[in-house]
């Protein structure tokens, strides 16, 4: 018997991460490769008894204080399983079968993947040659058929950044057309220009934030939605009734409770990163700063192959490209100064064998 499938989703192949990555060096995935502190995750996990673990989670008192950390309402807030649950909760609620979804191109692959199985028409606005952005070709994309623009700040992978005026223009143009603007700030830490207050004061922005890059909680999945209270209780509507779980939510408070541990983490990977763009300048190659917890290089050699020996010889992992703007570059992942130290001495043995 042939049983009801729905279309989108009987039609659509995905491609999931690599899996047996525990026993490599990580710089492919934009995680920080060392963690938080160990003694901080040490002193959260104490506090984890068998009593904790019985219990529903309860997400209401990380939401007052992450709302109290960025200046807003507990209503200006919605918690979510990472900021991938967030796509998919704003794609399913403000998406409407048939019509459009405008994102760049390349950018992070969930917005096109989401739009696809939700029956969603996605429509790229390309990069120019030079890994600029164009935002009168944005304006273009959005039409009366537009539901929904994304704008990534940085965009991951490239890493292009917007101006105040050009958001404005975005806003403007979706909200003639009826669309809504999600603001994607997974790297905001990295890059601390914000429209926080557009999301805030706005009638058709939302903003996502996520506790896996700076924070370093990839494993458990925490990430936020911040928009004004009408549109948070439209995804409020969609959301699952447990969808974070408790592990995720105490160590999103803790790490709030220490702002200290924020500023570290940040200059942390500042140093990381300056440290390893010089490095790589010093041997010629050419590099781009990409705002965010990554960088890009352009190797000598093959940008695959030398991503497939790192793999196979060095057990370090970096992401390589298939397409014409970007495959001349691998994008890596940045940390420690130390961590850096191992990514830089596996790279350069690579490529100069």
């Amino acid at each position: 018997m042939d049983y009801y499938v729905n279309k989108d989703i009987a039609g659509f192949t995905r491609v999931f991460p690599g899996q047996g990555r525990y026993d490599y060096l990580r710089y492919d995935m934009n995680e920080n490769p060392e963690g938080l502190p160990k003694a901080f995750v040490d002193s959260v996990l104490a506090e984890i008894t068998p009593e904790f673990l019985a219990i529903y989670p309860e997400p209401d008192r990380f939401t007052k204080k992450y709302a109290d950390f960025i200046g807003a309402k507990p209503e200006n807030v919605l918690t979510t399983n990472g900021s991938d649950q967030a796509i998919r909760y704003l794609l399913e609620t403000f998406g409407e079968k048939g019509k459009e979804v405008v994102t760049v191109a390349p950018s992070f692959e969930m917005y096109w993947v989401n739009s696809c199985l939700l029956g969603l028409k996605h429509v790229p606005v390309p990069y120019e040659a030079d890994m600029t952005i164009d935002i009168r070709k944005i304006l273009a994309a959005i039409t009366d058929n537009t539901r929904i623009v994304v704008l990534l700040n940085p965009n991951n992978p490239v890493g292009n950044v917007y101006t105040e005026e050009e958001l404005r223009q975005v806003i403007a143009r979706a909200k003639e057309a009826g669309a809504i603007v999600i603001i994607d700030e997974a790297y905001h830490y990295f890059y601390p220009n914000t429209f926080l207050r557009y999301a805030l004061e706005g009638e058709n922005v939302i903003l996502l934030r996520t506790f896996s890059k700076l924070f370093s909680l990839a494993a458990v999945r925490l990430g936020v939605v911040i928009s004004n209270p009408k549109l948070i209780g439209y995804v409020r509507n969609l959301r699952l009734t447990f969808d974070v779980n408790s592990i995720a939510l105490l160590f999103g408070e803790r790490i709030l409770e220490h702002p200290e541990l924020v500023e570290e983490l940040i200059r942390t990977e500042n140093e990381g990163k300056a440290y390893t763009l010089e490095a790589l300048r010093e041997k010629g190659y050419e590099c781009r700063d990409c705002r965010g917890n990554f960088i890009f290089v352009k190797t000598k050699g093959d940008a695959r192959t030398v991503a497939k020996r790192l793999e196979d010889e060095k057990r370090v992992l970096v992401h390589a490209y298939g397409n014409d703007l970007l495959r001349d570059y691998l994008r890596v992942s940045v940390g420690s100064k130390a961590a850096m130290e191992k990514f830089l001495q596996a790279f350069f043995e690579v490529e100069q064998a």
